[in-house]
């Protein structure tokens, strides 16, 4: 068992943030409260191979065409919208805990890629990328020397 040394100003210091939050929320309006809790940022996930850059969000509920993607060597940027469609019940009180609106994300990628030459799949909500990497990325070599 490995001995750890007690330190209390960590948990001051956690303290401390908490408070600061409640504070900063406390002050906050109504609407900037709503605006707060209703950014909507889909869900990433990226991996790599020897030739490309594989990335996977989720985008529930979203169509196609209210996806757009754009690509750069260095990152990819993608924005939409998920939008709401209105239901109206007979009491004339709609109750919705689906976050709508406009949503962006950004993701810099951990080499360069040949940006021409992306694939895309939307399928069930789930958006893949294929990222090919640059030709000069693939063959690149690095040589350490030490000392």
């Amino acid at each position: 068992m490995a001995l750890v040394r007690y330190n209390p100003w960590k948990e001051m210091n956690a303290l401390q943030r908490e408070i600061n939050q409640l504070f900063d929320e406390g002050f906050l309006t109504n609407s900037q409260r709503e605006s707060q809790d209703l950014t909507f940022a889909p869900a990433a996930e990226l991996s790599e191979t020897d030739d490309a850059v594989m990335l996977k969000l989720e985008l529930p509920g979203i169509k196609a065409e209210d996806v757009d993607i754009q690509a750069t060597k260095e990152a990819i940027y993608i924005t939409g919208e998920r939008k709401q469609t209105v239901k109206s019940e007979e009491n004339g009180v709609t109750r919705s805990e689906f976050r709508y609106g406009k949503f962006s994300r950004s993701v810099a990628l951990p080499a360069l890629i040949n940006n021409t030459k992306i694939s895309a799949e939307y399928k069930d909500g789930i958006l893949h990328l294929t990222l090919p990497k640059a030709e000069e990325e693939k063959n690149k070599v690095v040589k350490v020397t030490l000392g």
